[in-house]
């Protein structure tokens, strides 16, 4: 027993361990979703107990305080955890009932609050249910275990987005759907400054929900318009029109300090628009053909200046002129 115990153990862990060599090689995490990574970007409208029921294994997908110790999967990666995952999986063997873990659930995705080495053998063995204790948080946007995790913290965000502004009971036809994290942090602060501006206009506060009906109305979609007219996305087929839309903002700031006068949203997205799909000359062609494409985003660009800077040659150990040559090179 206790020698299958060790191998049961080993292939697990070995199996962990491939599978973040993969990852690695496919450029893509192997983490296990760390429940405060969720809580950070949402906050539950509502909680509810749901008492004692039966879970796919397949649907949990995070851990609140042993997110470390697991990959994706549920495999161990340290073997500090030898001793409890042997254990349990001992009772496996003896057909020992164990007590059911206690779990946090969003949307269709369960967090471990108690039971991670249960649900890993569980997982490793095959098991498809688990009983479980079940405290439900309620969101506005459907979270799946069949998403990454950077599309799950995506939509944790829209979640969270939707909970401060009404949008989908006030616009329920809105697309908003940036692609980095973060974004919808900037969607917010334009919308909290909108606010500002109404109540000044008003002579009464304005609520969120208004600010953000207003300027989807008045400055979103003329700008969504403009860039739909135009074939903006033809030009950037990996990005999104909110992505456009805050590039425009960004650049309607740079525009009205060049011109010294306020700019409309409209007027600033034609003219961004007129940058962006303008006909390319042959060098940015040849870039593109070898991959290396343009973007509209400041920080994309700079991301991918420092990958070419990563993939010059250092300078070999030689002659001074040698390493003169470089530095004034680089």
């Amino acid at each position: 027993m206790e020698d299958q115990l060790r191998t049961d153990f080993e292939r697990a862990r070995h199996k962990a361990f491939l599978h973040d060599l993969l990852a690695a090689m496919r450029g893509r995490r192997n983490d296990l979703l760390p429940f405060h990574e969720l809580r950070r970007r949402l906050s539950p409208e509502t909680e509810s107990y749901r008492g004692m029921q039966t879970v796919p294994v397949r649907q949990i997908v995070g851990s609140m305080d042993r997110f470390q110790d697991f990959d994706r999967a549920f495999l161990p990666r340290r073997a500090a955890t030898r001793g409890r995952w042997q254990n349990i999986d001992r009772a496996y063997y003896e057909d020992v009932r164990l007590p059911p873990i206690q779990l946090y659930k969003v949307g269709d995705i369960y967090f471990v609050k108690d039971g991670n080495h249960r649900v890993s053998v569980a997982r490793e063995r095959g098991v498809e249910f688990i009983d479980a204790e079940v405290i439900e948080g309620h969101v506005r946007a459907p979270l799946s275990s069949r998403m990454a995790p950077t599309e799950l913290l995506l939509q944790a965000e829209y979640g969270e987005f939707l909970r401060k502004t009404d949008l989908d009971q006030l616009q329920p036809e809105h697309d908003i759907r940036p692609t980095a994290l973060g974004r919808y942090d900037e969607i917010f602060e334009q919308i909290e400054l909108h606010r500002r501006w109404l109540s000044s206009i008003w002579g009464r506060g304005a609520t969120v929900p208004e600010a953000a009906n207003d300027w989807y109305t008045y400055i979103y979609l003329p700008i969504v318009r403009v860039v739909r007219d135009r074939g903006v996305l033809e030009a950037f087929p990996a990005y999104t029109e909110a992505d456009i839309y805050l590039w425009v903002m960004r650049h309607r700031h740079e525009l009205e300090e060049r011109e010294g006068h306020d700019v409309g949203p409209v007027a600033s997205a034609s003219d961004y628009a007129t940058i962006m799909t303008a006909p390319r000359p042959v060098g940015e062609r040849l870039r593109t053909l070898l991959g290396n494409t343009r973007s509209p985003d400041a920080d994309q660009q700079a991301e991918r200046r420092r990958r070419r800077l990563r993939r010059w040659p250092r300078p070999r150990s030689g002659t001074r002129e040698r390493d003169e040559s470089y530095t004034s090179n680089g």
